[in-house]
Formats: C-alpha cells, structure tokens, sequence
C-alpha cells in the first residue's frame, strides 16, 4: 500500500512538472499579461505536430495577400492585399484588420519592416517603393527611373539604412531613404530576379526564378555574381539567410530545399517529402531550422539541418497557396494567398 502511495505521489509529481512547463510556455508566447487572449482559431489543422500549433485569420474578402511582415509592437501583422491594392494590418489579439490604400493602380507584392519600424512595400502595380508610417499611415512613393518602365517589382531587404530590391523584369536596386535616391541595375541573364537576403556579415543574396541560380551583389557597384546550383532548371524562387550566413533556397521546379555556403562556395540540396513537391516560400526561424511552403502538399515543412529531416505542417484551408513565409521568435507567418487568410504556425 505504501508502495502505491508513493507511485502516485511520482507520477503527481510529474504531472505538476508537466503542468508547469506547459504554463510557462503559453505564457511566454504571450509576452505580458496585459496582453489580450488570442481569438479562437477560425481554422485548425487537426494533426499538427507535437509542439506546434496553427492558426488562421481570415482577412478581407479580395484581399489575396501576396506577403506578410510581423510588426514591430509583436502583436500585429502586415500584409500586402495584391488583390485591392492596399496594404493590411492584422491585430492577432483581435483578429480583426485594417487596410491602407496606397494609390491608384497599386499592386504590392513584398512588404518588410525597416529599422525604422515602418512598413516597405515593393508595388509592382506602382513600379515603386511606398513607405508607410505606422502611426499617422502617411504614404510616401519612391518610383523607379521613367526609363525603367515596369520592373515587376517583388521583394526587398535592408542592408544597414539601404533598401535593396528585386524586379521580375530583369533588374536588381536599392533604395537609400535618407536621400529618396533609387538605383537600378541589370540583373545577369535576364528576367527572374525575385526573393532578396542579407547575411548577418552584410552580403546581399537574391535568388532568379527564371535564371534558376542565385546571385550575389557587390553593394557598391550593384554587380551580381552568377552562383550556380547543383540542380539546372531548379527554379530558385526566394532566398533566407541562417545566423551563419549560409543560404537557404526554395527550388520551385525541383520541388527542392537548397543551401549554399558563402564561407567554402558548397551547395546541397535536398527533395521535399511526399509526390511532385513544389517548394515556394522558404524562412529562417531563430533557431536555424527553414521552413518552406508546399504548394502541391497544401503544407509548410519545417527541415532540421542537425538530422536533415522534414515535418510537415498541414494547413487547414485549401488551396492555400502560401507564398512567403516570415516570422518573429515563436511564431512563423504565412500569406494565403488562395483563401484569403493569414497563417500563423506557434513553435512554442
């Protein structure tokens, strides 16, 4: 008898210890209890792996959110509505948004916060970079040269207080807000040029869609070096760097996970799990692991560098279509694009 009493006062014991951690977890993704509760999921993906839970919100009917962009309060999340024009504010405490016209004929692709706090746009519909202040919502235009014509204009990156930016069409430039100067230069081979990346050292990355390799910028001249994969044809779409400054690739036509190291010029590369992947969004999370968007698994996939495995996350709308991935520590965003949500995968 007392040899039971003491095996359940064990397993009570591991039950509070359980119970504790489970509690410090959930309170610490809330960072302070003044923080309001999060709203119910609208949606919630029944098999989410151990550990992690998903939540969509939906946002205005229309919108089609191309890209989203944690703020900086660590509440609420931007995003552009490509399809009305505007770019949106999600309060993820609320789940209700807001949206910001930001003129005549805007269709905005990527957005980014500065280390100004504010919101960058890269509006391919403007053929400009727009900022908007966070605050009053004040939106200035920085357009490209007249002779530049259509850029088809799609992700940035600050590197220090300079914006550098990517263009479909062909061109690479930057962007210094302190003089409202806009630079733009050819990109090698063509058409293609499309996710953006700085390493923690200063190098500026870009990946080609069209020209399947990434390159690399001299940020003084806005030269680019042609890097070439292991893989023709890939379809690199969107590069992230690690805190190492190796650089992670999502290969759209080889439904593949790249990475190359700056520091010996390797390259490997990996297959996504399940048949015919096809790897768009790729992010960094701040514990090094990536994470893509696989639009033929409707899923994000989380890789784990130190076993090289995968975990799919399955979402819970389809066809979700989530074309970029951005996160703050904890929390990994998605635009879906296909369902008019936003996407929040919580590591914690």
């Amino acid at each position: 008898m007392v040899g039971g009493v003491v095996r359940r006062a064990g397993w009570l014991g591991w039950l509070t210890v359980l119970l504790i951690l489970v509690t410090a977890c959930e309170g610490s993704a809330e960072q302070g209890a003044d923080r309001p509760s999060r709203p119910p999921a609208t949606t919630a993906a029944e098999a989410a792996p151990a550990g992690l839970r998903v939540q969509e919100y939906p946002v205005p009917a229309g919108s089609r959110p191309h890209d989203v962009a944690p703020a900086a309060d660590g509440r609420s999340v931007w995003y552009t509505a490509q399809g009305s024009g505007q770019l949106g504010l999600l309060d993820s405490a609320t789940g209700k948004s807001r949206l910001i016209p930001l003129g005549e004929g805007s269709a905005p692709h990527g957005v980014i916060v500065g280390p100004d706090g504010a919101p960058w746009v890269t509006d391919g519909g403007l053929n400009a970079i727009v900022r908007v202040d966070p605050r009053t919502e004040k939106v200035d235009r920085y357009p490209l040269p007249p002779e530049r014509g259509s850029a088809n204009l799609n992700t940035a990156a600050f590197r220090g207080g300079v914006l550098w930016f990517t263009g479909q069409a062909g061109v690479l430039g930057r962007l210094d807000p302190q003089v409202g100067r806009v630079e733009v230069f050819d990109a090698p081979r063509g058409p293609g040029p499309y996710g953006i990346t700085v390493t923690p050292d200063g190098q500026v990355f870009y990946a080609s869609l069209a020209g399947s390799y990434i390159g690399r910028i001299d940020h003084r001249t806005g030269a680019a070096e042609v890097l070439e994969p292991p893989t023709g044809d890939q379809g690199a779409r969107r590069v992230w760097s690690d805190s190492r400054g190796r650089i992670w690739v999502s290969e759209w036509n080889a439904g593949q996970l790249g990475r190359y190291d700056p520091a010996d010029g390797r390259w490997r590369e990996w297959k996504l799990p399940g048949a015919n992947p096809m790897a768009y969004a790729v992010y960094v999370d701040d514990n090094d692991h990536p994470w893509l968007s696989d639009f033929a698994a409707n899923a994000l996939v989380r890789f784990d560098p130190s076993t090289e495995r995968f975990t799919v996350v399955a979402l819970p709308s389809s066809p979700a279509n989530v074309r970029q991935l951005l996160g703050r520590p904890g929390e990994v965003w998605g635009a879906e694009s296909g369902v008019d949500k936003l996407v929040v995968v919580r590591t914690c």
